[in-house]
C-alpha cells in the first residue's frame, strides 16, 4: 500500500470517516448458565422479591471460584424471548408513556433492542457448588446467563453520573418503554 494512500486513510480514520464499517456478522455466544426461578413470563416490574438461582455449567465450577465474596454481582443476560420483529423499533417513550417525545432504544433500559441483553446488578445472596442466588435479578426462568462479574465499586459506581429529566420520571402504568407513535 502506498505511503499517500495510507496517509489518507489515516486522516479519515481521525475524522471517523475511515477505516471498517461496524461489523455486521451475529456473534455467537454460548451461555454459562441458566436462570431459575419462579417466574414465567416477561414482567415489567415486582422484580425487587424474587430469588433466582443461576446454574452454571459444571465445566465452570472453577471459574466462578470467589465470587461469593462479593456481595452484588453484574449479570449479562439474553433477553431471550424478545420476538424479532419487536427489536427493530428504534424510538421508545419512556416509561410507557406516549406523550412523551420518542427516545432511541439504546438511550432507554428497554428490553427491546437490537440485541436484546440485560444487564443487572444484584445482590448475591449465597453459592452452592455451581449455582449462585441472587435477588432481584429482571429475567425469567430459562433465560441464558451470557457473563457475570464482581459488582466493584470503584470501578462500577459513578456518583457524579448525570441523567436527562425524562430519565428521573417515575415508571409509567405499564412500567416499560413503549414504542413511539413514530418509532
Amino acid at each position: 500500500m502506498s505511503l499517500l494512500r495510507r496517509l489518507i486513510e489515516r486522516i479519515l480514520r481521525l475524522f471517523g470517516m475511515g477505516g471498517q464499517p461496524v461489523p455486521r456478522e451475529p456473534v455467537s455466544m454460548t451461555p454459562i448458565a441458566v436462570v431459575r426461578n419462579t417466574v414465567f413470563d416477561p414482567k415489567t416490574d415486582g422484580w425487587e422479591h424474587v430469588r433466582s438461582d443461576l446454574i452454571f455449567r459444571d465445566d465452570l465450577l472453577d471459574a466462578i471460584d470467589g465470587l461469593d465474596e462479593f456481595s452484588h454481582v453484574i449479570v449479562v443476560f439474553a433477553c431471550h424471548r424478545v420476538p424479532d420483529a419487536a427489536r427493530t423499533h428504534r424510538l421508545v417513550s419512556p416509561g410507557g408513556d406516549l406523550h412523551q417525545p420518542g427516545r432511541g432504544i439504546l438511550a432507554t433500559r428497554s428490553q427491546l433492542r437490537p440485541n436484546s441483553l440485560g444487564v443487572a446488578v444484584v445482590p448475591l445472596v449465597r453459592r452452592r457448588r455451581n449455582i449462585l442466588r441472587v435477588m432481584g435479578l429482571d429475567a425469567i426462568d430459562g433465560t441464558p446467563i451470557l457473563d457475570i462479574k464482581p459488582y466493584l465499586p470503584r470501578y462500577d459506581s459513578v456518583p457524579e453520573a448525570q441523567i436527562p429529566d425524562w430519565a428521573q420520571m417515575p415508571e409509567g402504568p405499564e412500567g416499560d418503554d413503549a414504542p413511539a407513535a413514530d418509532g
